[in-house]
């Protein structure tokens, strides 16, 4: 947003409405995406090899973040060689909980090496996927994720 589209979809809005935390794992495209998503709730995330500089400015290449007793990265996962899941793995040496990545656009959701691997996909820009979508995770005793899939951005 705003190059792939002027709001955010229907059903993004009513699960973002009941979140604790949104996380975005970069190519926010302008600020005004943040601003727009910090209505909903409190905002975290890194930037990506799309955005400007004020948005490298304001959000890093990776972070760590804490929430339910759990630590989850937070990486873009772009780069040369190797797959954008092995590049987001190998972007925490102290290995966290979760790693959620964007990139690909490519939803994924896979333990490895005991880490939950999680690619949300995207909202706004499907490119060659199916459908559109994005992530939802519940932090309790344990992680439970899960994604969310829809084909028209107006649902």
């Amino acid at each position: 947003m705003p190059n792939r589209g002027e709001e955010l979809p229907s059903i993004l809005i009513r699960e973002l409405k009941g979140a604790d935390l949104i996380i975005h794992a970069g190519d926010w495209n302008t600020m005004a995406l943040c601003e727009l998503l910090q209505k909903y709730g409190p905002v975290e995330g890194v930037s990506g090899n799309t955005d400007n500089q004020d948005i490298k400015d304001a959000f890093p290449k990776s972070k760590i973040l804490n929430a339910g007793g759990f630590s989850i990265g937070v990486v873009h996962g772009d780069g040369t060689g190797k797959t954008t899941e092995k590049r987001a793995l190998e972007a925490f040496p102290e290995k966290p909980d979760i790693i959620i990545f964007g990139h690909s656009h490519i939803p994924y959701l896979r333990f490895v090496q005991g880490i939950l691997l999680f690619n949300p996909g995207s909202a706004t820009v499907k490119r060659k996927q199916p459908l559109y979508s994005f992530g939802i995770l519940e932090l309790d005793n344990e992680i439970k994720s899960h994604h969310i899939f829809y084909k028209d951005k107006k649902v």
